[in-house]
């Protein structure tokens, strides 16, 4: 994953170079980028101007304009967002800067993904543009990276089970994430472990899908159910519910076919965090291969139930959790 300030570390006490190149798709990585290399430009330049160009809405010449000195000098920093949607004036105008680069002037080209442009990103790179990368955090690992940076960062400390929590309360959205883990920072004192995050978070769709999962592959029937009519009760819709407990199921295969090793190399391997592994593998005593394959031929079924080919939703989850509970009992 990469850090949440890029620079620092590589730039401090560092001028910028005239080049900055951020990519990636990530924006809140790719903002927090832009903030670090325009404060690091500030340390030097207090009185920096910072001049912002949308690319969709670009005209020829304007980036030469805004090189142009002031009659005020002063060092400046033009920052060109969303490059990628950007046309060929834009792409020239760039090149134009690269060859030809204008004092006291830092050019930062922010591109999310794709090959539109890529000749004069290609030039940004060739000039020793300083390259920062951003991509998406997609997997619960770089997920659980980034929380437990989060922390980090602020001063505070979090145990992995609350770190667990956080990505499965509010784990689909990084803006989220990064606000969430905040708001712990701010609101509380000490250790944030997951009685904290539960105080917080217990009403969120994936906590409560996470709860019923857990429960009805430990083959808690009773409380599984008890779950989820509760999370039904609060408003959860049933869909994302069935989405985690096919999520979980597919998890435990995916362990258990990994055979025997080390919970952070399986981790690697698979994509997961070592926690996931770690709770996988305690999930997963008392199934064998026929039971799982029973339970997802049964999270299939409500699946399709749960979008419209069934009268009842929730009776279709309530049916599938027992047949998951039947399934390990064989298992």
């Amino acid at each position: 994953m990469p850090e949440v300030s890029p620079l620092r570390g590589r730039l401090a006490g560092v001028s910028v170079p005239p080049f900055v190149l951020i990519t990636g798709s990530e924006g809140l990585l790719a903002e927090r980028a832009l903030a670090s290399v325009l404060a690091e430009l500030r340390h030097t330049e207090p009185d920096l101007e910072a001049i912002r160009v949308a690319a969709a809405a670009y005209e020829g010449g304007v980036l030469g304009l805004h090189a142009s000195p002031s009659l005020f000098g002063g060092a400046k920093a033009v920052v060109v967002e969303d490059f990628d949607e950007g046309g060929e004036e834009l792409q020239a105008d760039v090149l134009a800067l690269v060859a030809a680069p204008a004092p006291d002037l830092t050019l930062v080209v922010m591109h999310k993904s794709g090959q539109r442009g890529k000749k004069a990103l290609d030039a940004l790179k060739a000039a020793r543009a300083q390259v920062i990368e951003c991509p998406p955090i997609k997997t619960d690992r770089d997920k659980a990276d980034f929380v437990a940076h989060e922390f980090r960062r602020q001063g505070r400390k979090v145990t992995p089970g609350a770190v667990q929590a956080l990505v499965e309360a509010v784990g689909k959205d990084l803006r989220e994430l990064a606000s969430a883990c905040s708001q712990l920072v701010a609101d509380t004192v000490g250790v944030v472990d997951e009685r904290v995050v539960e105080t917080y978070h217990a009403g969120k769709v994936e906590a409560s899908g996470f709860r019923v999962a857990d429960a009805a592959l430990a083959g808690q029937t009773s409380e599984a159910l008890r779950l989820l009519r509760h999370a039904i009760a609060t408003g959860v819709d049933p869909v994302p519910i069935v989405a985690v407990l096919a999520s979980q199921l597919r998890t435990l295969v995916k362990v258990g076919a990994a055979g025997r090793g080390s919970s952070a190399g399986i981790a690697k391997t698979l994509g997961m965090a070592p926690w996931q592994v770690d709770k996988a593998r305690r999930s997963i005593s008392g199934w064998d291969g026929p039971g799982l394959g029973v339970a997802i031929q049964a999270v299939a079924a409500a699946d399709v139930e749960v979008k419209g080919g069934g009268r009842d939703p929730v009776y279709a989850v309530e049916r599938a959790i027992l047949s998951i509970a039947a399934a390990r009992r064989s298992g």
